[in-house]
């Protein structure tokens, strides 16, 4: 079996999104390594856990010196020869991954652009530079959503738009019933959710004055609080902060929404995401409310399967008109119909086709230089 190593800036366990989604299906062709971010320990080693037949690796250096670099090079070779990897692919998720891993001599560089990393909070000032040192090295290019290919499309001769996508049978299970988790039973209804990381990219002012001026409609908030201080967060009696739930809990949760939330401001850290979420949510058969981020506005909000909202005032418009549509038969086939040919599956099939035909370039160019 042949190898592929990744070297990402988040870890695993985080949040189960497109890495995971994808790489677990990677994981049937290729021996998958997931390097995490570094992290500061109490001295140089390497962790390796074994989960979803990935290897997940743990790079942890004393602090982050100027020999940091070399030492996190040599874990990384050291990883190579413990598990005799000679032959590989290399997949980035983060830029920054470059300055330990100059020495590696791959089969084929993937860059996966999911996100537009320069524009979170607390980026490194030197990842755009890095970047387009990848958009130099990389053989084939993908990205997480419409938005960011057309902003990106320019860098690279080979880049593809790969939106996310779904696992439909894992929230499909939504639309039974399911039982009410604990820790949400006692919440009242009307209620509407959101999962995802809560960060700079929550649109807490809009939380807080639609949670102000309904205080009869019940707001859940699903997932970890990073990058931001929780006490920033809207407080009141009808705003639950539920925490961090597992990929499996989700439909649970879902299952017992009247409406599913897309809070994300508007701002340079939202400008090209492409929520993984959107799909999630219509498959669980829930009607969706989202802020006009790009990735949403087209396709989901122009083909009328998501209310689009720029308010508080729009909000609660489309909110109380969602609560009073008895026949959502209709609008339930569309989404279905629109979500037909969408799978994780799908989007694999066509990033392997890309990534074999590169490969087999590569073989005939070596061989005709041979």
């Amino acid at each position: 079996m042949d190898y592929l190593l990744c070297f990402s800036h988040l870890s695993w366990n985080f949040v189960y999104q497109r890495p995971q989604h994808l790489l677990t299906r990677f994981s049937k062709e290729y021996q998958v390594f997931y390097f995490e971010e570094p992290k500061i320990g109490d001295c140089d080693r390497y962790i390796i856990n074994i989960q979803d037949n990935v290897y997940i690796v743990e790079l942890i250096v004393s602090n982050f010196d100027d020999m940091a670099k070399e030492k996190l090079q040599g874990l990384v070779s050291q990883v190579l020869q413990e598990y005799e990897i000679n032959t590989y692919l290399v997949w980035y998720y983060t830029p920054m991954a470059l300055q330990f891993t100059y020495a590696l001599k791959p089969e084929v560089i993937i860059y996966d652009s999911m996100d537009e990393l320069s524009a979170f909070r607390f980026a490194p000032p030197q990842l755009l530079q890095l970047e387009e040192e990848l958009f130099r090295k990389a053989d084939v290019v993908f990205t997480g959503g419409n938005s960011l290919y057309n902003a990106k499309k320019h860098r690279h001769q080979n880049i593809h738009s790969m939106p996310s996508s779904i696992d439909k049978s894992h929230f499909e299970q939504a639309r039974g019933i399911l039982d009410d988790p604990q820790d949400q039973a006692s919440i009242g209804y009307p209620r509407m959710g959101f999962f995802g990381v809560i960060d700079e990219r929550f649109d807490t002012d809009l939380l807080r004055n639609v949670a102000f001026h309904r205080p009869e409609w019940q707001f859940v908030m699903i997932g970890p609080v990073v990058k931001i201080d929780p006490e920033i967060l809207p407080k009141a009696p009808n705003i639950h902060y539920l925490g961090p739930k597992t990929y499996a809990e989700l439909p649970s949760y879902i299952s017992h929404w009247d409406i599913a939330l897309l809070l994300f401001a508007l701002n340079e850290s939202t400008e090209f995401i492409s929520p993984t979420k959107t799909p999630e949510y219509l498959a669980a058969g829930k009607p969706v409310i989202s802020t006009a981020i790009r990735d949403v506005v087209y396709p989901y909000g122009n083909a009328a399967l998501i209310k689009i909202i720029d308010d508080a005032e729009s909000f609660i418009t489309e909110a109380e008109s969602i609560l009073i549509d008895e026949d959502k038969d209709y609008w339930l086939r569309t989404v279905d119909h629109f979500l037909e040919d969408e799978s994780w599956d799908n989007t694999y099939d066509k990033m392997n086709t890309l990534i074999n035909k590169v490969k087999m370039n590569n073989l005939i160019k070596h061989i005709n230089h041979v």
